[in-house]
């Protein structure tokens, strides 16, 4: 049945991803017979293969590639395959399964599954490459036909990490980065018909580049990349809006959950000033929020004089005619709201985490 096309927005608003979402019965079918293949296909893969895949994930690729530079290779060909799940050549990825699989009627089901339809807006839409995005099939898939790719870098000797269709590799000098960037665009468009994205692909020293939302430093050191930092702000600022009518407590809760997976994928970071500064300006956040929601003078003035704030200081504050922003970094404010109490309040402390305490 055609598959429910739902548009979700990319990082840093660089339009939309499609999102393939099949029905119930298909996702059904899709899993099972995902279940069966993963364990013939998988033990087959690269070794330095990490997406999609039982018992590897984003950090074993990060520590990989950390071997690498401290190894010396410090330039790195970064290579993204533009729009790879709506580029998938359905001919090539079936001669691929063919060569591994006997059975007729599976190799039929999943050809109809990749051949489903997409439903948007009321209307559905014949597709004739592609791959449902959304689908439990389509990561092991990807990495079947990836796999091509990984073996001849590897027939080549290049030191790689490859999560899902990023592929990052690790070279000692510019010369040969761009010699291997120009030679794996030919390989992709002639074996898999597959372009790279020429905006996010690039041959650059490795602390100019940026892998699974971190920056390597050439003493293969890792930090927060500037564009994680940012969409998490984003993500704050749109619950901290000063419109809102919701208790801070409320609000807090809310952060919660967003903060802990936030820090708990970039506790690799090495540079945990970048925790510090975060939690601070979290802090500044939310202190300008409570101070917008008493709105009134003797409201603001009542309030900070119950935290403990002078008189004079408390109508200090009110009398000012700066904005809340500004407000919100001045003495007495911060010692009414103090960390202590902010805490208290249920706030999370991302440089508390037990990873960056070890690094302190």
């Amino acid at each position: 049945m055609a598959v429910r096309g739902v548009e979700i927005p990319k990082p840093g608003n660089k339009g939309f991803r499609i999102l393939g979402i099949p029905t119930v019965v298909d996702r059904l079918v899709q899993q099972a017979i995902h279940q069966v293949l993963e364990p013939i296909f998988d033990p087959t893969f690269s070794d330095s293969s990490y997406g999609f895949r039982p018992g590897r994930s984003a950090h074993h690729a990060l520590k990989r590639a950390q071997e690498y530079v401290r190894d010396g290779y410090e330039i790195v060909v970064d290579i993204d395959v533009e729009k790879f799940f709506d580029r998938v050549n359905h001919d090539i990825l079936m001669s691929r399964l063919a060569k591994r699989i006997d059975d007729k009627r599976l190799l039929k089901i999943i050809r109809r599954l990749l051949e489903a339809g997409m439903m948007k807006q009321g209307v559905c839409m014949r597709r004739e490459e592609g791959m449902p995005q959304g689908g439990p099939l389509s990561p092991l898939m990807s990495n079947l036909l990836l796999d091509e790719l990984d073996k001849e870098l590897e027939r080549r000797g290049h030191k790689f990490c490859r999560y899902a269709d990023d592929a990052n590799i690790y070279v000692r000098s510019q010369r040969s980065g761009e010699r291997v960037l120009k030679s794996m665009k030919e390989f992709l468009a002639k074996r898999l018909k597959l372009k790279v994205n020429e905006e996010k692909s690039d041959c650059a020293p490795v602390d100019e580049r940026q892998f699974l939302g971190y920056r390597l430093l050439r003493d293969g050191k890792l930090v927060i990349s500037k564009s994680s930092v940012n969409r998490l702000k984003d993500k704050i600022r749109k619950r901290t809006r000063r419109n809102r009518s919701v208790k801070l407590e409320s609000v807090i809760a809310d952060l919660t959950p967003v903060l802990r997976g936030w820090i708990n994928y970039f506790q690799l970071t090495q540079w945990p000033t970048q925790a510090r500064e975060l939690d601070s300006w979290i802090r500044r956040k939310l202190r300008c929020y409570r101070l917008k929601q008493r709105k009134r003078k003797g409201s603001i003035v009542s309030f900070l004089i119950k935290l403990g704030v002078s008189p004079r200081d408390a109508w200090d504050v009110v009398k000012s005619e700066k904005g809340w922003w500004p407000i919100s970094k001045w003495k007495p404010v911060q010692e009414a709201m103090n960390n202590a109490w902010l805490e208290k309040q249920g706030l999370y402390s991302l440089y508390k985490h037990p990873a960056l305490v070890k690094v302190y």
